[in-house]
């Protein structure tokens, strides 16, 4: 954040400045407690930018599918077929991978060496990983 720059020091030559000339009585803590005022005023106004943003995004969820209800009921039959080529495509897809799995099974019941190798050197890659980007907290959580 911004007011984590600041230079408390020249802060407070500052506002020693600016309170000398004043004639009102100042509390001990007066400048810990206008920085505290200038974080919270940081952090409200970053706050109220991401609510903002979320905000913004809901709108644009709801008025998506605000158009695709409007597009449905303006075309009817365009929205059915490409409902049904969709589904065509899904069962097809689906179809395809089914046969497939027999397949798969077989090359790894015939390379299992092989695989175990792999995955032992993936499951080190992603402890390294891990280690390297957590830190301490990876093993102190």
């Amino acid at each position: 954040m911004p007011t984590d720059r600041l230079n408390e020091h020249e802060f407070d030559k500052m506002l020693g400045r600016a309170l000398r000339s004043s004639s009102q009585p100042v509390p001990a803590d007066f400048t810990q407690r206008m920085l505290k005022r200038v974080r919270q005023s940081e952090e409200q106004r970053v706050l109220a930018r991401i609510v903002l943003q979320e905000k913004l995004a809901l709108v644009g969820c709801i008025a998506l599918v605000a158009a695709v209800l409007a597009g449905s009921l303006v075309f009817p039959d365009a929205a059915v077929e490409s409902l049904q080529r969709a589904a065509r495509a899904f069962t097809q897809q689906r179809r395809a991978f089914l046969e497939e799995i027999p397949l798969t099974v077989e090359a790894i019941r015939g390379q299992w060496q092989w695989c175990l190798t792999l995955g032992a050197a993936a499951g080190f890659a992603i402890y390294s990983l891990a280690g390297l980007w957590l830190g301490k907290r990876l093993w102190t959580a």
